[in-house]
């Protein structure tokens, strides 16, 4: 009888758990690139980042509001509100006459 090379009696031994079907990152990593994002935004380019931190902390939440929630995204949610609301500000207040803020 022949050998068998590497296939014992289990045939798939990375299927339990192991490997997930998902692609790209997973809940944990967009929360902590959403928390990133909400907090360079306050410095840099809150419009952009804003929006990103807002939607990477959404996705870090499973989609919904219920269930167990990861602190990072909530932070990132919550971040990247107050940061896409004063760039909205801050914008508003660069295109009026005066340069104020209000």
């Amino acid at each position: 009888m022949m050998a068998s090379f590497g296939h014992g009696t289990r045939r798939h031994p990375r299927t339990r758990g192991r490997m997930r079907s998902q692609s790209g990152p997973d809940r944990a990593t967009l929360g902590i690139i959403g928390l990133v994002c909400a907090v360079a935004g306050f410095f840099v380019l809150g419009i952009v980042l804003g929006p990103v931190a807002i939607v990477c902390g959404w996705l870090a939440m499973g989609r919904s509001w219920a269930g167990s929630r990861s602190v990072p995204a909530v932070v990132a949610v919550v971040l990247g509100a107050i940061d896409t609301l004063l760039a909205v500000i801050m914008l508003a207040g660069a295109a009026t006459w005066g340069n104020g803020l209000f």
